[in-house]
């Protein structure tokens, strides 16, 4: 880097904005999906579900290669690394640990944990991409958080409450489920950084093209976990049919549901709002799907959320609104102080 001033950041249009909380939006609606899979085919190892749902994106990301076969021919080997890196954590890894954390603790408490996902980027981010996306400040950024956190914490004494409340609780299996969770937060707080990073650092390439690759990257990995998990299976001597399991039908059809709604179509939609969002913003939106997989959960259950819950839903939603009418953002011309970086 040059010793010049840092750029100052591009000032955000309300077109720009709303077209990017609405691409959002979207990829929160269709990532809520995941949530739902590891809860409609409950009998499925978790890395089953993991690796049939990447190696159905990857297969279909050969036919949609198709549509932009000449601009994936100019993305670079390092193009293709980053594409690779982010598919394993942001995906392979990521679902992994989020399906066993659901099959372990049920839909809620998982979803709840990646919920804190907005929190922890947006306080990262808000320091970390200063120089690209300026910086608030930290009593402008608080209240949209604290509200998201309480939020979280809401719904999350309700579903442990539950918990305790039935006869059969597992708290070992809720506590296990808690800590797959956690590691998925760690996978997904690292994904949204580093794919924003390089669709900034990209601004003329298609984020249609950049999942595109993403799958295609992922395809080789997903289908060795796929041939690892068959194998392992069978050296084992579990009674469970491969190659498609008890419920083929579903099973296939559910892969090629959350592969081209959730893998595809949602990160497509993602990486549009992460090319015109300050990642700090963006990353507060990934309560969209938290919102989502509520949702489903509840629907799956066949009931409506109690008191407790909604009033966390509530204000969740409260905090997407104050974080979308924040202030602009500070341009950054050096590093801050000590003093400053005090909350």
């Amino acid at each position: 880097m040059s010793a010049s001033a840092p750029p100052v950041p591009a000032a955000l249009s309300p077109s720009t904005l709303w077209s990017g909380v609405l691409f959002a939006l979207a990829a929160g609606l269709m990532w809520g999906l995941v949530f739902a899979g590891p809860q409609m085919l409950p009998d499925y190892p978790a890395a089953l579900l993991a690796f049939g749902r990447y190696l159905a994106f990857g297969l279909m990301a050969i036919g949609l290669a198709a549509l932009d076969w000449q601009r994936l021919r100019e993305l670079s080997a390092s193009d293709w690394w980053a594409a690779a890196r982010l598919g394993l954590v942001g995906n392979v890894v990521y679902y992994l640990f989020l399906a066993s954390a659901i099959q372990q603790a049920g839909g809620p408490l998982p979803t709840m944990i990646i919920g804190t996902l907005p929190v922890v980027i947006a306080l990262i981010s808000n320091r970390r991409d200063a120089t690209r996306d300026g910086r608030l400040p930290w009593r402008a950024l608080l209240p949209a958080l604290l509200l998201t956190a309480a939020g979280l914490a809401l719904v999350n004494q309700d579903e442990l409450t539950r918990l305790r409340a039935q006869p059969d609780g597992d708290l070992l299996a809720y506590g296990l489920g808690a800590l797959l969770a956690a590691g998925a937060v760690v996978c997904w707080t690292w994904y949204p950084l580093a794919n924003a990073d390089w669709l900034r650092a990209h601004p003329d390439r298609s984020p249609r093209v950049w999942a595109t690759a993403q799958g295609l990257a992922t395809l080789p990995l997903a289908a060795l976990g796929y041939a690892l998990t068959w194998a392992y299976l069978a050296l084992t001597g579990s009674d469970f049919p491969m190659p498609l399991g008890p419920e083929p039908l579903a099973f296939l059809g559910l892969m090629l549901a959350i592969a081209l709604f959730a893998s595809w179509l949602g990160t497509l939609c993602w990486n549009e709002a992460s090319q015109r969002l300050p990642t700090r913003l963006v990353g507060q939106l990934i309560v969209f799907e938290t919102l989502a997989a509520l949702a489903y959960a509840f629907v799956l259950r066949g009931q409506w959320p109690p008191v407790l819950t909604a009033t966390g839903i509530g204000l969740l939603v409260l905090g997407v609104a104050l974080a979308v009418r924040q202030p602009a953002a500070k341009p950054v011309t050096a590093p801050p102080s000590a003093a400053d970086e005090r909350p």
